[in-house]
């Protein structure tokens, strides 16, 4: 029986093995949306009657699942659904550019203040909206509730839209929104902090960690913590000062940047950031928490790799930066 979803007084019928956001698209039927991984949530509905399958409410907050919200990039319809539109404005928070500097040739340092209260664990993730309706999904590097102001990395791409909007038209004060947040890629502490933590992250994987490397020194963390940062070349590393004076003044807290193609004898490793890490899984790999962020191969490979060598699923963090896609080409 071919299922149907109503909207707005209209009726649409799925195809087999498709999701709500392209059969909408397919009838004409704008949605938001961005990368159409189940990532950004800019594409949430409401169902107001239906079965709501468990995929399309994945990683959304307990508060988000009892009103109803579902992702339709990842909602193949086992029924009949009624939906309703998300009210403008209903899930958003407005922010404003408080401070943006280059962290190195192609990654944005983006602070924004909160103009409300905004619990975040440092490592989740945020989708940032800018004015014309562009939405990107962006870690979190900092505490936002004690700074007062939400830290982001961004890698600026060219002629990305976001990426063209954050280097000609985010001055100071301009406004936009957030969403959020989500993810599970952050500090929980427990056996009072004694467990040894490895992090690693290529690209602006490290903002996350980052977030979790402070909020775990804040919490007094005592176990061994280890920060591995890869890059292909040495351009691409960024917050060397800042994390070396962090390692100066935190005897149990390691930072070892990585570059793909460098030069020995400089004051990071040579070589695959993979091989590095490994390397570090000694001791009590049943002990370890190990996170890891950054592009789908390498999180997907390294993840494998270190739950084979020993280390407990459940101890193993990831948040794999997704590109954007279109939801045309989506499948």
């Amino acid at each position: 029986m071919t299922a149907h979803i109503s909207l707005s007084g209209s009726k649409f019928a799925i195809e087999d093995g498709e999701t709500v956001l392209e059969c909408l698209t397919r009838n004409g039927v704008h949605v938001p949306h961005a990368c159409c991984a189940g990532v950004c949530q800019s594409c949430l509905m409401r169902a107001t009657d239906g079965e709501i399958p468990a995929a399309a409410q994945a990683g959304l907050k307990p508060t988000y699942v009892n009103q109803g919200l579902f992702l339709t990039c990842q909602c193949k319809p086992v029924g009949d659904m009624t939906l309703c539109p998300v009210g403008g404005g209903e899930l958003d928070v407005p922010v404003q550019v408080a401070d943006r500097v280059m962290l190195n040739h192609n990654v944005l340092c983006l602070r924004l203040g909160l103009e409300k209260d905004f619990v975040c664990e440092p490592g989740q993730y945020i989708t940032l909206k800018n004015r014309a309706g562009v939405a990107r999904s962006y870690s979190v590097a900092n505490d936002p509730e004690s700074d007062g102001y939400m830290e982001l990395h961004i890698r600026l791409f060219p002629g990305g839209l976001m990426s063209d909007f954050l280097r000609t038209e985010a001055e100071v004060g301009a406004q936009m929104i957030i969403r959020g947040p989500a993810g599970n890629c952050f500090y929980v502490s427990d056996d009072a902090g004694q467990f040894p933590i490895v992090l690693a992250g290529t690209g602006t994987g490290l903002a996350p960690l980052y977030g979790i490397v402070r909020r775990a020194l804040a919490k007094g963390h005592t176990g061994p913590i280890r920060l591995f940062h890869g890059a292909l070349r040495e351009a691409d590393l960024y917050l060397v000062e800042q994390l070396k004076r962090v390692q100066g003044v935190h005897g149990n807290f390691s930072y070892i940047p990585c570059v793909l193609e460098g030069e020995a004898g400089r004051y990071y490793s040579c070589g695959h950031i993979e091989d590095m890490v490994m390397a570090s899984l000694a001791g009590d790999k049943q002990a370890i928490r190990l996170f890891l962020c950054g592009a789908p191969e390498f999180v997907k490979s390294l993840k494998q790799k270190a739950f084979l060598a020993g280390v407990r699923s459940s101890h193993i963090h990831s948040d794999a930066f997704l590109p954007t896609k279109n939801v045309a080409t989506a499948a």
